[in-house]
Order: structure tokens, then C-alpha cells, then sequence
């Protein structure tokens, strides 16, 4: 069959039920799987052999909804994670360890943000935070000799900046390292990274992917478009032989799924952030319904913005859908039919005027959450990047008063009723 339509990977991907086998994908509810003697286990502990034996490692429903992401994105190859944390801190110390340094974008989620800045050096990888709007000269001069990566999001949380995908992969390619995207935000649905140059892609799939609330979790999906023997010297860890695999060497020996093999035989078994069976099955049951959702969220979310622009009491607004923003012309690039549902905005009256505002919402919820059917708001500088200085909150995009606003999939009426009230009581 040719190839199929993002709205039928939704429903159809990563599942395909053989003779007798259930319709809807199952949840496999086992932490072991049975073989019929110890040469056959021993096979698969040598990867020698495809299968499952502990789910730790790897579980049948977890790699079905990996295998329709990775469709829906256009890779080779996929693993789930606990959460968008564990991916994102997966995909990047698979080829970066101890000695080595990751070039960053600034504008990205706080707890990512203090991933990168604070915990992993500890663990001696060294980050270089970078604007993403600089000029690739500025960005070339981020590099050093042990630069093994470059990361950026495609739309930032929580302010809403858009990636040039093109720009950073160039930069990134141009030092011969791979390009990380977190596309969680756009889903690929809005963006497909690899269609630009990305490497490697992650999503928190707690956000749109489940859309409900009520599964977190983590994807990585690898282009297989990365030549890692082309390199070997940089990411030994891929092109020279690993000696707790009896001298096995994951580039030679699994090409373009060499990335996502390494990381499942390596970190997965040592580390063990799998996510559970049961929210690999949730987050499936989001992502048939992701090609109806995104639609209606970015139809809502440009409504919102609109009122709010064109609202006497509110100061600023970044939606990369408005006209006149300042990532429009980048959003129109990579994601022509929509970007999002996720506002940035603040108040006149600055960072209290935002705080009483949000305590007189009615339906919309203070939550530390975004992206999923419930619109639900949040105050950033003091919750999810609560742990960072002012002038770190700065440099991450993230202004004292600025209020992430998560539009829903409610009626857009009624969402703008509920921002009005709140605004009209105290501001």
C-alpha cells in the first residue's frame, strides 16, 4: 500500500492485528515473557534476537504506540520513555557522557533547562545555552571540540518562540553533531522535524499526545538520517565495540536503528525509565484522536489571542499564529496549518495584576499542566521555572508576568467569557 495519511497513522499505526488477534491494540500487563529454553533468552539478552523477556527494557504495547509515532514523524525507529524528562535527558546522554558539551537553545521548558544546566553537569557534560534567534555566526561560536549534539524545541514552553529547524540543523551539521528537537508542542501533526533537518525528535507525550491528562510519558523517534560511522571518533559509543555486548558495535551491527537499539540496551536496562503498559495504552487511545484535536485547539487558541491583542488590559501577547508576531513568518515556514494551543501573554500592572487574575478564572484551572483538552493556565516564574533566578527567566523567555495560557478544545466562547470576567474583577 502506499504510503498513508497522518489522520490514518493516527488510527491505524504501530497496530496490526493477525488472525485472532484483538482489534484494539492490548495492554500487556507483564513485567516477564516466557521462552521454551535458555538458548532462546540468552539470544535475546545478546541481541541477537528480537523480543521481550523483562519490561524494564521493552514491552509489545510500549512499541506498538512507539512504532505509530515514529510513522506519524517519519523515522526509523522509537522508544517510549517514563516522561518527556527521561527523553529528553535519554536522547541526549546516549551520545553525550562525562567530558563532553551539548550546544542549547535558551528558550525551552524549565525543568529541561535545569536538566541540561544544573544536573547533567554535575554529571560532567558541559551546555552552552545559545538565543535562537542569533545568527549562525553567533550560533558556530557556541561550538567546541567536543560539542556531540545541538537542541532546541520547535515551539518553546511556555514562550511560544518558534525554532528555525533549517537554521539550527545547518549549524549543527555544519560540526558534524546531530540536531535534537522536542516537537511536543507542534506534535506531528503541525511539524514534522526530519522533513527540515532535525536528527532526532522527543515529545513529552503527557501533553497532546494523550491530550486527557491522565498518561505521562516520554517518546524519542531517530530519522536514521545521522551517519554515525562517518564520525566515529566523536560517538565511540556507537562506532566502537561495547563490551557489555560481548564486543558488539550498534552501528555496524543495526545501522539506522543503531540510536534507539543503544539507548533501550544501554540506558533503558541500566536506568529503567520505561513508561508503564497502561500509559502507553491511554497515550494510543490520545493519539487516534491527535489529527482531530490539534485542529480545534489551534482554532481556539487563535481566537483567544485575537481577544486578548486586541484587549485594552493586556500588555503583550506571543501566539505564533497572530499576524504581526514576531515568529510568524517561521510558523507560517514549518507549520502552515497550525501551530498550537498554547498562549503567552502578561497584564498591565505586571506580575501580581497576572497572579489575581488567574485566582478569579471560573472553568479554566490553575494547573501545572498544558496541552490537553481542559484549558488550564499557569504563572511559569512561579511554578514550573520557580527554581530559576530572574536572570535566568530572562534568558529562557520567560517574562515575571507572563501567564501560560493552555487553550482547550471547549467551545472558544466560553473560554474567552471566563478570561473576560477574571480580567473585569481585578484588572
Amino acid at each position: 500500500m502506499a504510503k498513508k495519511n497522518l489522520e490514518t497513522i493516527c488510527i491505524q499505526g504501530g497496530w496490526n492485528p493477525q488472525k485472532g488477534d484483538p482489534r484494539v491494540l492490548p495492554i500487556f500487563q507483564s513485567t516477564t515473557f516466557k521462552y521454551d529454553t535458555s538458548d532462546q533468552m540468552g539470544k535475546l539478552f545478546d541481541l541477537e534476537d528480537t523480543g521481550y523477556f523483562y519490561t524494564r527494557l521493552a514491552n509489545p504495547t510500549n512499541d506498538a504506540v512507539a512504532a505509530k509515532i515514529c510513522e506519524l514523524e517519519g523515522g526509523v525507529a522509537a522508544m517510549l520513555t517514563s516522561s518527556g524528562q527521561a527523553a529528553n535527558n535519554y536522547a541526549v546522554t546516549n551520545i553525550c557522557e562525562a567530558g563532553d558539551h551539548l550546544v542549547c537553545s535558551t528558550q525551552i521548558y524549565g525543568g529541561t533547562f535545569n536538566l541540561f544546566g544544573v544536573t547533567l553537569q554535575k554529571f560532567g557534560i558541559e551546555v552552552t545555552f545559545v538565543d535562537p534567534d542569533a545568527s549562525e555566526e553567533e550560533l558556530n561560536a557556541a561550538f567546541k571540540e567536543n560539542t556531540k549534539a545541538m537542541f532546541g524545541e520547535t515551539i518553546s514552553n511556555p514562550s511560544g518562540a518558534v525554532l528555525d529547524i533549517e537554521k539550527f540543523a545547518r549549524v549543527a551539521h555544519a560540526h558534524n553533531v546531530p540536531l535534537i528537537v522536542d516537537n511536543t508542542f507542534a506534535t506531528p501533526i503541525n511539524c514534522r522535524p526530519f522533513e527540515w533537518g532535525a536528527d532526532i525528535v522527543t515529545h513529552s507525550t503527557t501533553k497532546y499526545m494523550d491530550g486527557h491528562a491522565m498518561a505521562v510519558g516520554g517518546c524519542i523517534v531517530d530519522s536514521g538520517n545521522f551517519d554515525w560511522m562517518a564520525y566515529g571518533d566523536k560517538f565511540h559509543g556507537l562506532t566502537t565495540p561495547d563490551e557489555s555486548y560481548h564486543g558488539l558495535t550498534y552501528a555496524e551491527k543495526f545501522g539506522k536503528g543503531a540510536f534507539i537499539t543503544k539507548a533501550t540496551a544501554q540506558l533503558m536496562r541500566d536506568l529503567g525509565s520505561i513508561q508503564s503498559p497502561m500509559n502507553a495504552f491511554l497515550t494510543n487511545i490520545g493519539l487516534e484522536t491527535l489529527h482531530l484535536r490539534m485542529p480545534r485547539h489551534c482554532e481556539n487558541a487563535m481566537k483567544v489571542a485575537t481577544y486578548l491583542k486586541n484587549n485594552d488590559k493586556v500588555a503583550w501577547v506571543t501566539y505564533a499564529g497572530l499576524e504581526g508576531d514576531k515568529y510568524h513568518d517561521l510558523a507560517k515556514k514549518y507549520m502552515p496549518n497550525g501551530t498550537c494551543g498554547v498562549i503567552a501573554f502578561g497584564l498591565k500592572g505586571g506580575r501580581e495584576e497576572s497572579i489575581k487574575f488567574m485566582d478569579n478564572l471560573e472553568f479554566i484551572k490553575i494547573v501545572t499542566h498544558v496541552a490537553d483538552a481542559r484549558t488550564c493556565v499557569l504563572h511559569p516564574a512561579s511554578h514550573t521555572h520557580r527554581q530559576m533566578s530572574d536572570e535566568q527567566l530572562l534568558e529562557a523567555g520567560v517574562k515575571p508576568d507572563l501567564i501560560r495560557l493552555s487553550v482547550g478544545i471547549e467551545n472558544a466562547d466560553d473560554i474567552i467569557a471566563d478570561i473576560e470576567q477574571a480580567l473585569n474583577k481585578y484588572v
